[in-house]
């Protein structure tokens, strides 16, 4: 598989595994191959209702909403979905 099929797999994975989670703005942040292990390891950021502030001041911009961060591994052989874990930022 290529580089937009992992990501592709990845996003529609996340989408239907959080759906119940209203998830906004996912989108791709980062990818690599792991070649010794024939994995794709597909980054995806995204949003959730709860994130969103209670309340804004009229006149400023909204501040940003947080995001999550998952590392979304996929096997280039079968295609399928290993693991959903967080990402971790040291």
């Amino acid at each position: 598989m290529d580089v937009k099929e992992a990501v592709a797999k990845a996003k529609d994975y996340t989408a239907d595994l959080f759906a119940q989670e209203q998830l906004s703005d996912l989108a791709l942040e980062e990818v690599e191959y792991n070649e010794p292990s024939n994995e794709w390891l597909v980054t995806l950021g995204f949003s959730r209702p709860w994130d969103k502030p209670y309340f804004t001041v009229k006149g400023l911009p909204a501040p940003r909403l947080p995001r999550s961060y998952k590392i979304v591994r996929v096997s280039d052989s079968s295609g399928r979905v290993i693991s959903v874990k967080n990402r971790e930022f040291n």
